[in-house]
């Protein structure tokens, strides 16, 4: 296990390569794949976020296993990947079976062959919390590896919220070029200027009470196989 100095340092240059931010979807698997990867004694691994309106979900599994150890933790309301997620930044286990934290979940992952597991938070925002989850079939697997597992949680995390950033940002310019599309078409079907068009698009989508984006889009997707609707028929 990395539990000195030197191992440390080399298991940090590791991460830092194996970590680099990419699109979301790729980070959050790159982050499970390196858990198994580089942490000692962790056979499986997930990620787990908690969105504004309580509901958890699983990313980038790296086994068919946890979907359904996952959505137990979540029913049950108890084990370290809700804990990492709900009540503490570091939950860990070093025996599913005899933690009397985890009654109901403990026995289950001990059944599935899970005797060790930590859940570990990754990054906390106003809209979700988001926390790394990583299962072992030995007992004790995680003792010695604290300082590593903080390590890989705080390397993480940067990646993580690297990558999402330019999610949000990607989402973003996306809405935007598509509302500009929607005012063009606006602006040249019916040769009104810009802040005319604009205006049309916002009173329907607020007459409609859908997004204006989404106006938008149905424009577009109008265009070549039925006439929108004038600015002069709106009601």
């Amino acid at each position: 296990m990395a539990t000195n100095d030197e191992d440390i340092l080399q298991a940090s240059q590791a991460l830092l390569q194996r970590l680099k931010p990419a699109d979301l979807d790729a980070t959050l698997q790159n982050i499970t794949d390196a858990a198994v990867e580089l942490l000692p004694g962790v056979h499986y691994s997930s990620i787990t976020m908690r969105h504004s309106d309580g509901t958890l979900d699983s990313y980038a599994l790296t086994d068919d296993i946890l979907a359904e150890l996952d959505e137990q933790q979540f029913t049950l309301r108890e084990g370290p990947c809700y804990d990492g997620t709900t009540n503490e930044p570091f939950a860990v286990s070093a025996d599913m079976l005899s933690d009397k934290r985890y009654p109901r979940y403990g026995p289950i992952a001990a059944k599935a062959g899970i005797r060790s597991q930590a859940g570990i938070r990754l990054f906390e925002n106003k809209r979700t919390i988001g926390g790394l989850n990583i299962y072992s079939k030995d007992v004790n697997a995680f003792e010695s590896a604290n300082a590593l597992s903080r390590l890989f949680a705080h390397q993480a995390a940067v990646a993580l919220a690297y990558s999402i950033e330019i999610q949000s940002l990607n989402d973003a310019l996306h809405t935007r070029s598509r509302i500009g599309q929607g005012i063009g078409i606006l602006m040249e079907r019916y040769k009104i200027p810009e802040q005319q068009a604009f205006a049309f698009l916002t009173r329907l989508s607020q007459h409609r009470n859908v997004k204006l984006r989404r106006v938008a889009e149905e424009l577009i997707a109008a265009v070549g196989s039925s006439s929108p609707r004038g600015p002069g028929t709106a009601s």
